[in-house]
């Protein structure tokens, strides 16, 4: 099973070098839609009263992404804080809200979450959306694969039109339907290097 996770998830999540050090907690998780990879994290300091902090942690700086922590080797991984957001300017807040079409020009829904594979690769492997069919007089939550090129067009992502054949209702089992689209298309993600992505394309 591919161990995924939502990005919403990793808010406030502890940084803690490898030694036990708790040296700061994640701001934010930032992310190249184009290229679909975590970019790496904005940062904040411990504590009610502590702010923003001016270092970013890069993807590539990541040793693990636990239940309650992220784990870096040390400090010393930690950059500038415009070095994961990129020279672009590619920012997880763009992507939630936006709609998501079909690549035959169909609305499907709106991205709620993004989920990523935790891995070293930092992938973007699908999308939790809440979808048009409504149940109960309630939108769906659901989490729809996303392609191996991620189409943007305007604030709009595209994924491809049978993706919606592989949604599932939860992360546990959007696991394995991860796994079955992407045996369907034949076509694995690229392997990143065991040093992590970094940045983007």
């Amino acid at each position: 099973m591919i161990p995924l996770v939502l990005a919403s998830e990793l808010t406030k999540r502890v940084v803690v070098t490898l030694g036990g050090e708790a040296v700061a907690q994640i701001r934010d998780t930032v992310f190249d839609a184009r290229a679909g990879r975590v970019t790496g994290f904005t940062l904040s300091g411990r504590g009610l009263l502590a702010g923003p902090l001016k270092e970013s942690l890069p993807f590539s700086g990541v040793h693990a992404i636990g239940p309650s922590a992220v784990m870096i080797p040390g400090e010393t991984v930690l950059e500038k804080r415009d070095v994961a957001m990129g020279a672009d300017g590619a920012g997880h807040g763009q992507v939630i809200g936006a709609p998501v079409l079909t690549d035959q020009g169909t609305e499907i829904g709106t991205v709620l979450d993004v989920v990523i594979e935790t891995g070293v690769s930092g992938r973007v492997v699908g999308f939790e959306i809440s979808t048009d069919e409504n149940t109960d007089r309630h939108r769906r939550k659901a989490f729809i694969p996303r392609g191996e090129t991620l189409a943007v067009s305007g604030r709009a992502l595209v994924v491809p039109a049978h993706a919606r054949h592989f949604i599932a209702d939860d992360l546990p089992s959007f696991s394995a339907q991860v796994e079955a689209f992407r045996a369907h298309t034949a076509q694995p993600y690229p392997q990143s290097p065991s040093t992590g992505t970094g940045g983007p394309a």
